[in-house]
């Protein structure tokens, strides 16, 4: 069975004719919407109106194209099967049967999204999510009219987007804009907003990044998503702002004095803007107008913002017509995971290392030219991030967070979900997102961060053996005690002053260790980042009910029992799966060549500790560093890229 869609004659006279008329009527409408909203209208105004209709008018000639639409069909479901997104798809072309305008599919038996009763559905409206965020910030081509007669649940339980004559092609910056956009809104980082603004567009070439950052746009963004990440629509939303209002305001106004009382508070702050600027307000009639005037000049609308906020906004309005606390931000999420273990691009590094709460980029400039990139690593981790002072350290509810949207983003996307076909999915990329031989930027500060802990380690361990054991606080004081009899007492003013000398000056080498292996802020923060991660992990696998069913006949309780993993039924599943096994044990193939990567890490940390040591003499330190440096390369040979 097939669907044949046949266009209707005359339709782009019809498109024309009202293209052409809405431009007559946008001045008009225009003019009026400002005067209801209390401002001048201004030529811009005018402008900015028109060409938003001229960009409907693109989708909509755009929609005309039947040979068009066809081949971004045939884009989607490769795009698609080339990523593994199983659990969606488009009606397959009969590419033979095309035509200026006919269109021929296959016939897709399935029930529109928002009518279906099943219990996956949920699901699905995830898979539609990540299948929007895949086509907006990987492949590049956005699906513009997803209305829910254009999203099916198919009887198999596999997502089927329909209708694909209306697209956005969205350029490789703009995915990386909005990428970043993402990650700082999900990490609360609103001081990389303003650059985000003039990233994505939302703001012209010549604002400068301090005029925005004054403006107050932070504060602001910070409020909506936060109020968006709560979830539950417009409606909740509006029930929340409320809510607010009373508690700053008073519980017993009526909704116009709130409204009042907010609207007198965000003059004020108007004002106080307006003042920071240089301006002065008493001279200034009308204070909403000239910071309405203000915003015209530091913020713009990019046409695509019409496509995308139609897009998600239909997405919403399904979730929450199954969820009525629905938040499409938080379903973002997985997809952002999912994202940036597996995307090497400079870009997305940065924007995973920020969201883990590392500095954006591990390979630092560093003015000794002679620096290896590790090197430059280990500088910046044991300095801290130089650029802007603050020390960096890895969150560990972060990477669990976003390890949780990846299995979820995988399951959920990788196939249709049945005896547990999903969870075996994300079963095996996750084994290939640590293990594998290719790697992953997930894989690569791991791998940086399991050196970072066993150079902190190791350094601790050394110290309390030689420095803080009462063993070793003994040996220190014996070898102390000559010089300080020589110097404190008069009965040995006998001694020739070239052997009183001699041994003064001879090395302390308590001393010695203790500076050398002296706990940096760096060591602190790593120890305790693994403390952290340890009682995470052990609050996720601690067994429980063993531990209690053996208190139960111990007197002291079962403090003493050590934890044990509780293996679940579903990973008893995984590991009862061959074919899921036999693909894990592949990729711990690649644990020495980790082990390796690690190791070399360590000798480059020893090497850089060693060149800048303030206690070593410099041959000694050029000796060291050296030697440290020759066996991580023997190790894991350095390999400079070009970006």
């Amino acid at each position: 069975d097939v669907a044949v869609k046949v266009q209707r004659p005359g339709i782009l006279g019809e498109i024309a004719l009202d293209l052409y008329v809405l431009r007559l009527l946008t001045p008009i409408q225009t003019v009026l919407q400002n005067m209801a909203n209390g401002q001048e209208t201004v030529q811009e105004d005018i402008d900015v109106g028109i060409a938003l209709v001229d960009e409907w008018g693109r989708g909509f000639v755009a929609e005309t194209d039947y040979r068009l639409e066809a081949e971004n069909t045939v884009d989607f479901e490769e795009a698609m099967r080339k990523r593994n997104l199983d659990a969606v798809c488009a009606p397959r072309v009969v590419e033979d049967l095309v035509r200026d305008k006919v269109l021929v599919t296959e016939w897709v038996e399935g029930t529109r999204l928002d009518r279906d009763a099943s219990p996956d559905v949920p699901r699905l409206c995830g898979v539609a999510i990540n299948a929007y965020l895949t086509m907006l910030l990987d492949t590049g081509v956005l699906h513009c009219d997803p209305h829910p007669g254009n999203l099916l649940r198919t009887t198999d339980g596999r997502l089927c987007i329909l209708d694909w004559g209306m697209t956005l092609a969205v350029p490789d910056d703009l995915q990386y804009a909005l990428l970043e956009f993402i990650a700082h809104i999900n990490t609360e980082d609103y001081d990389e907003i303003p650059q985000d603004f003039i990233n994505l567009g939302f703001s012209p070439e010549d604002v400068s990044l301090e005029r925005l950052q004054s403006s107050g746009i932070t504060e602001g963004i910070s409020f909506a998503f936060r109020q968006l990440s709560k979830g539950g629509g417009p409606k909740k939303m509006q029930e929340r702002v409320k809510e607010e209002f009373q508690e700053r305001y008073g519980a017993d106004l009526s909704d116009i004095e709130l409204r009042d009382a907010a609207r007198a508070e965000m003059l004020v702050r108007m004002e106080d803007q307006l003042a920071s600027e240089g301006v002065d307000v008493k001279g200034v009639t009308n204070v909403m107008e000239e910071m309405s005037k203000r915003n015209r000049e530091l913020f713009a609308l990019p046409p695509y913002v019409l496509y995308v906020a139609r897009a998600f906004s239909t997405l919403e309005g399904i979730g929450l017509s199954i969820d009525e606390d629905y938040a499409i931000v938080q379903e973002c999420y997985p997809y952002l995971a999912g994202r940036l273990f597996t995307d090497k691009s400079p870009r997305a590094k940065a924007a995973l290392r920020a969201m883990l709460g590392l500095s954006k980029d591990s390979d630092v400039t560093t003015d000794n030219a002679q620096m290896s990139p590790g090197l430059a690593a280990v500088k910046e981790g044991v300095n801290g991030d130089p650029a802007n002072g603050k020390a960096k350290a890895l969150s560990p509810k972060k990477l669990l967070e976003l390890t949780d949207n990846f299995a979820s983003y995988t399951a959920a996307t990788a196939t249709v979900d049945r005896d547990g076909a999903g969870r075996t999915a994300a079963t095996k990329e996750f084994a290939k997102l640590l293990l594998g031989k290719e790697g992953s930027t997930l894989q690569e500060i791991l791998v940086e961060e399991a050196a970072k802990l066993g150079d902190a380690a190791t350094r601790s361990l050394l110290r309390q053996a030689l420095v803080e054991s009462a063993l070793a606080k003994t040996i220190a004081t014996s070898l102390r005690a000559p010089k300080d009899a020589i110097e404190k007492s008069e009965r040995l003013a006998f001694l020739p002053e070239d052997v009183k000398k001699a041994i003064v000056d001879s090395p302390d080498f308590p001393k010695l260790v203790d500076e050398l292996l002296h706990q940096t802020s760096e060591d602190e923060r790593v120890l305790s980042t693994a403390r952290e991660l340890q009682e995470v992990l052990g609050g996720r696998f601690e067994n429980t009910s063993l531990r209690s069913a053996l208190a139960e006949n111990l007197s002291d309780g079962a403090s003493i029992i050590p934890s044990t993993p509780d293996i679940t039924p579903g990973l008893q599943r995984i590991v009862s799966d061959a074919d899921t096994r036999d693909f894990v044990l592949e990729q711990l193939s690649n644990v020495p060549s980790l082990g390796r990567r690690v190791g070399a890490g360590l000798f480059r940390r020893a090497a850089y500790r060693a060149m800048n040591s303030p206690v070593l003499p410099e041959d000694t330190r050029k000796q060291l560093s050296d030697v440290n440096n020759r066996l991580a390369d023997a190790i894991e040979p350095v390999v400079t890229t070009k970006e």
